[in-house]
């Protein structure tokens, strides 16, 4: 029989203790890129017994856990994990995880999770410095980007009301190259999108909203969402032309830089973002660049008091909260929220911030390494100057199948996960690089595999 949930004897000792070192374990072997994706069937055979009315104990749940499920999900820790845009915690930002997990901290209020709380600021407080936000901006870390964005967009439009009054239609403006969670808030919230066309590098400039505001005629529009690093090809809107614009209009400037705006403590690239600044609001998730388990994204408000009164919950049960101190329910759309922002506050206080501008830094160096590898080779052709981390290339003669069909052959390898995408309508090969231990020489590798098959154009399935 299974021991009581809520009592600590000695078979509860010996799993917990099972499951700390597993926990070790997995952060100490390398990662296993051969795992992945098993069939539904074959997964519900086995998890078919586990859950009954006596259970199977911690040991045995620790076991299937370690040797069939885990192995069906894909490590997106893997420094050749190069689809997407992945993620490396660092081993601090990891093991604190647990810690938030065990020390059963509900952090949506400050009489509840003072001390959670006020670290999360100071992690807030940083990100916030690093874009040159005033002392009074403020925020809070919810899921994702997909949260931050509709978050921010409602209190956006909130503002708008109180401002103008309520108009026949509600409408945002972004490009196509906005992340598909813009247009979903924009559905959720049953608002329309004026889409503005990009330049040639995948940017929305101040010219071109300018010409599509005018265009649409202003009618409901209360927000502009431009985007600090598109998570296709690493673009950089105007924003500073951006933020001319909305400031001409009194619009809500938005920036979506979940991926890229990471880059702000990068000596790099730290001046490519000008005109963040001058944001109403923004997003960045930690849980991409900034090397914090999942789930994180911070959303940082340049004067946060509007917030509140888009965001804040009442009920009788609620009456009694102190409304004078800061309560993170109250800046995003959401009440009940775990301190999903301490891990990052662990992981700067134990390695220091400068260990986050060389990480972010290796990576930029990485993919400006690779694009000019990529520029060397016949047959390749690097289809934009890498801004950040994504390098965007084709390969002469390649089809759609072509690249996915390699794709997927060396993923089923464990070689690495490379995805392809499209650029300006075409196919072509996108690598995203994050993590800073991924290594140049192994990127090469896999050009070189890429090589072999260039003056093979007749290729339909590599197997």
């Amino acid at each position: 029989m299974a021991p009581s949930m809520h009592e600590w004897d000695a078979e509860t000792n010996l799993f917990a203790h099972s499951v700390i070192g597993y926990a070790i374990e997995r952060l100490q072997l390398p990662k296993d890129p051969h795992w992945g994706a098993l069939p539904a069937e074959q997964l519900a055979e086995v998890l078919a017994p586990t859950v009954n009315p006596d259970g199977i104990g911690g040991l045995e749940a620790l076991r299937i856990f370690r040797d069939v499920l885990m192995p069906a999900c894909r490590p997106m820790d893997d420094p050749m994990n190069l689809a997407y845009v992945a993620t490396s915690p660092s081993n601090a930002a990891t093991m604190f995880d647990l810690v938030v997990s065990a020390s059963s901290i509900f952090a949506g209020a400050w009489e509840a999770g003072a001390g959670a709380i006020a670290a999360e600021n100071q992690a807030l407080r940083w990100i916030a410095d690093l874009a040159g936000f005033p002392s009074t901006a403020g925020g809070v870390f919810v899921s994702g980007g997909s949260a931050a964005n509709l978050s921010a967009l409602v209190t956006a439009r909130h503002r708008y009301e109180q401002r103008h009054g309520r108009p026949a239609r509600w409408a945002i403006a972004s490009t196509e190259e906005v992340h598909a969670s813009v247009r979903a808030a924009a559905r959720v919230m049953d608002v329309d999108v004026v889409t503005v066309p990009v330049d040639d590098a995948g940017r929305l400039t101040g010219p071109a909203l300018e010409s599509a505001l005018a265009a649409h005629g202003d009618r409901g529009v209360f927000a502009v969402v431009a985007t600090a690093g598109t998570t296709n090809a690493g673009a950089i809107d105007e924003l500073d032309a951006i933020a001319d614009v909305c400031a001409a209009r009194d619009l809500w400037f938005h920036v979506d830089g979940a991926y890229g705006l990471a880059a702000l403590c990068s000596s790099i690239a730290r001046d490519r973002f000008h005109g963040i600044e001058r944001a109403d609001s923004f997003g960045v998730d930690p849980h991409k660049w900034l090397f914090a388990p999942y789930d994180c994204a911070a959303l940082i408000y340049r004067d946060p008091a509007v917030a509140p009164s888009a965001h804040a919950q009442h009920g009788t049960y609620l009456d009694s909260l102190d409304r004078g101190e800061w309560n993170p329910s109250d800046y995003a759309y959401h009440l009940s929220r775990r301190a999903r922002g301490l891990p990052l506050w662990f992981s700067l206080a134990t390695y220091g911030t400068r260990a986050y501008t060389d990480a972010v830094d290796a990576s930029i160096r990485t993919a400006a390494a690779i694009a000019d590898e990529i520029r060397s080779r016949p047959g390749f052709e690097l289809l934009l100057e890498p801004e950040l981390s994504v390098v965007l290339f084709t390969i002469d003669g390649w089809t759609k199948e072509q690249y996915l069909a390699w794709s997927r052959d060396r993923a089923r390898q464990g070689v690495a996960l490379v995805v392809p995408t499209s650029w300006k309508g075409a196919p072509c090969m996108r690598l995203c690089l994050v993590h800073p231990q991924t290594q140049a020489e192994k990127v090469v590798e896999l050009l070189d595999d890429l090589s072999a098959g260039v003056s093979t154009t007749a290729i339909v399935e590599i197997h």
